[in-house]
């Protein structure tokens, strides 16, 4: 199965379903949650959108976009398990984050946060944010739909962002 950028939510939602549940992701950080999944998650724990972000969230920026994603007990690292997770499981399964629900160890797992960095993350109209993440794709290929080209038509806007004029 091929993962692009376009590739439908109810796509991604069905290839990211095999996760084994094995708390092996959850261990070392969080996935993060989109709006819809922030009213979901305080909807299951009987709290309200504020108090769930405040007691068990945290604001990230990734891509100059601005998330929320569970907090993760660091205990002195820079990283830690995911607050929802108890004994190895997801505590919050049902309602767990977009990321969450996508994110597995299989062998779509890259393609799959790289869909959900191009769908949530990356802003095409901020030059910050391609700038941000012209920088990671020095370090890996992008899936299809996923190189500044095809996210920035113009040639002239493409260079101007990347130039920081923009």
């Amino acid at each position: 199965m091929k993962i692009t950028k376009n590739t439908p939510l109810k796509t991604v939602l069905k290839i990211g379903d095999n996760c084994e549940q094995c708390g092996h992701c959850c261990s070392y950080s969080s996935g993060f949650a989109t709006e819809e999944d922030i009213t979901k998650i305080s909807l299951h724990l009987g709290v309200t959108e504020n108090e769930l972000k405040k007691k068990y969230f945290e604001e990230k920026t990734k891509f100059n976009t601005k998330m929320h994603r569970p907090k993760t007990k660091k205990e002195g690292k820079q990283y830690g398990p995911c607050v929802f997770l108890k004994n190895k499981k997801c505590s919050i399964h049902e309602v767990k984050p977009l990321q969450c629900r996508i994110g597995n160890c299989s062998e779509h797992g890259d393609a799959l946060n790289q869909w959900f960095d191009l769908n949530f993350f990356v802003n095409v109209n901020d030059g910050k944010s391609i700038r941000e993440y012209w920088g990671v794709l020095n370090a890996r290929k992008p899936i299809e739909g996923g190189e500044l080209k095809d996210l920035v038509k113009s040639k002239e806007r493409l260079k101007k962002m990347l130039d920081g004029e923009d």
